[in-house]
């Protein structure tokens, strides 16, 4: 995909559906120093806490949710942008049907 020396991609959010009562995931893009990862969620459906070994950005590109970072949480909605630094503790709940975009930095 990057051959070029870029990666396009014109509608993320088309490139899942949300499903109820469920989570989905896409790799939408992989390189040498990003993957980009599409995630929908049904109303309230969680991600429980975790860590990530590598740094990673959200971005909220539709729908509400509750993000836990580190002992703070927040409720985000579209436009939202989270950096996380590597091995932060987070979550995230969606209180509503909700898509974001997971860029995980290598």
């Amino acid at each position: 995909m990057a051959d070029k020396g870029f990666v396009y991609l014109p509608d993320i959010v088309g490139m899942v559906n949300i499903v109820p009562n469920g989570i989905l995931s896409r790799t939408v893009s992989r390189t040498d120093k990003v993957t980009a990862v599409v995630f929908s969620f049904g109303a309230g459906q969680e991600l429980s806490e975790h860590t990530s070994a590598k740094a990673a950005i959200i971005q909220v590109l539709q729908g509400k949710a509750e993000i836990g970072l580190g002992g703070e949480t927040f409720e985000v909605g579209p436009g939202s942008l989270i950096e996380m630094t590597p091995n932060l503790t987070h979550r995230v709940l969606a209180l509503t049907d909700m898509i974001m975009l997971l860029l995980l930095l290598q």
